[in-house]
């Protein structure tokens, strides 16, 4: 009978260590889906927020991000609202592409050299201003008036020139030469001058650039020599530029080869 009552008593406390042990998993069970349903709210909610920074980060990186007053964001419309950055910036991307309109264009000149002129004095080195043809040039809010550019708009300027001469004995240059002795040009001098008329100068001229060379040239051969410069230079409204060549029948008459121009860079 004691073997019997401890068997008695081994299987009640079996049968309910086994009860107590459904009712402690019970509630791990019960709880799984809470669980899984806020791991999927968690994840979602992180993928919402990665996407409105990356948004964000976007539209600060192209300049378009706008501070919007929420005390005035209740009385506007929400697309309003949400739409006013693209649409700014699609308005900001019309104008930067827009072209400028010749008015709003900066002044500018281009002249090549005028053909046809007649230099006196042939064969003597003194400098002399050379003349450019208007009709096939052009300058814009600049003027011009016998060999001289006027500066209309005060600023910084990018002045250049360029000369080209050529001799050829048998060439035209020499056609109304007939009867004279034949120039020496076995030791030319050929410089170009840009020069300056400063209004605060009371219009003195003073030399802004020069360059050239000194060539030995064939009497019988045909030969040429090109001279080109440029810089930048502070001018005000008033001002005046012109260059003078030495030699100047030697020029080549080609408007490719012989021009001057000017164009302003900013204030």
């Amino acid at each position: 009978m004691a073997a019997t009552h401890s068997e008695y008593r081994g299987y009640l406390r079996s049968a309910v260590d086994m009860e107590a042990g459904q009712h402690r998993f019970h509630p791990v069970q019960s709880s799984e889906p809470t669980y899984r349903s806020l791991l999927f709210g968690t994840l979602a909610v992180m993928g919402l927020l990665q996407v409105a920074s990356s948004v964000a980060i976007l539209l600060h990186l192209t300049g378009y991000l706008q501070e919007v007053d929420l005390s005035t964001a209740p009385h506007r419309p929400i697309e309003e609202v949400q739409t006013e950055p693209v649409l700014n910036a699609l308005r900001d991307t019309r104008k930067g592409r827009r072209c400028k309109t010749p008015k709003e264009s900066l002044p500018s000149a281009h002249l090549p050299i005028r053909a046809h002129q007649e230099f006196s004095k042939k064969g003597e080195p003194k400098a002399i201003t050379i003349d450019w043809d208007e009709l096939h040039g052009y300058h814009h809010r600049m003027n011009y008036q016998k060999g001289k550019l006027l500066v209309l708009e005060s600023g910084f300027y990018y002045i250049y020139a360029k000369t080209c001469f050529r001799y050829y004995k048998y060439g035209p240059e020499d056609s109304s030469l007939a009867g004279l002795p034949p120039v020496d040009v076995s030791n030319t001098q050929l410089i170009q001058y840009v020069y300056h008329e400063s209004i605060k100068l009371n219009s003195k001229a003073v030399v802004l650039m020069k360059t050239g060379s000194t060539m030995r040239w064939n009497n019988t051969s045909y030969n040429m020599y090109c001279a080109q410069q440029g810089r930048g230079v502070r001018l005000e409204q008033g001002d005046a530029l012109y260059v003078n060549v030495s030699n100047a029948w030697m020029l080549d008459p080609e408007g490719e080869g012989t021009y001057f121009g000017a164009i302003k860079l900013g204030n």
